[in-house]
Formats: C-alpha cells, sequence, structure tokens
C-alpha cells in the first residue's frame, strides 16, 4: 500500500463509475432526440402478445398453476442440489447417499401430496 491514503485507492472505480453514468446519460439523451416521435392510437395501447383486450387483467387463476411452478422450482433446485453430489459421490461415502435419499424422499412426499390434492392432473 506505501503512502497512499485508502480513499485515492478508491479513485479509478468511482472514476469508472461516473463515465459508466455519464455514457449510460449520454445515450438516453441522444437516443431522445434522434429517434421519431409520432404517437397514435393504437402505438400507445398496452401491449398483450398482439391479442386485442378483451377483458380485465385481474382474474382469480386456479390454484394448480401455482403447485406446477413451485414444483417446477423445487425440482430445478433438486437438480442444482444433486449435480455436485453425483461428482462428490466417491468421497462422500454412505452418509452423503444417505443425505441424498432423505432429500429425494422429502421431494416424493411434496410431490405425492401434489398429487392426492388433484394439482397435477394433466388432462
Amino acid at each position: 500500500m506505501g503512502n497512499e491514503s485508502v480513499p485515492l485507492n478508491y479513485l479509478p472505480i468511482l472514476l469508472f463509475i461516473g463515465i459508466a453514468l455519464a455514457l449510460g446519460a449520454v445515450a438516453l439523451v441522444a437516443g431522445s432526440l434522434i429517434r421519431p416521435s409520432r404517437p397514435y392510437r393504437a402505438k400507445l395501447a398496452p401491449y398483450e402478445s398482439g391479442s386485442p383486450l378483451f377483458s380485465d387483467a385481474r382474474i382469480q387463476f386456479p390454484m394448480r398453476y401455482y403447485i406446477i411452478a413451485m414444483l417446477f422450482v423445487i425440482f430445478d433446485i433438486e437438480i442444482i442440489f444433486m449435480i455436485p453430489w453425483a461428482i462428490r459421490f466417491q468421497s462422500l461415502g454412505l452418509l452423503g447417499l444417505i443425505e441424498m435419499l432423505v432429500f429425494i424422499s422429502i421431494l416424493l412426499a411434496g410431490f405425492w401430496y401434489a398429487w392426492k390434492k388433484g394439482a397435477l392432473e394433466w388432462d
């Protein structure tokens, strides 16, 4: 570090942040000055995937959609935990196998619960 003071060490970082903010502001201002601005009724209407609006967007969804989304997230997290476990399987031994079996059984219990509640009917 030497004789330099600590705030002087942060000067390049502050300079970088300042340049980034300045370039962002210049890009926004240049875009607003250069782009054409000709709003009309269809352009100002809310966009719904190309479909015309037909009712209020605040409707009740069946609970089944939320449960399926939660199961999707849970099984994604399961894969995130299983990949490192599979890579280190040899060094974890029997204790690692038992822990993974407990983990999978907890997930299967949740899957079974969702199945019995009727959230996973595919028809």
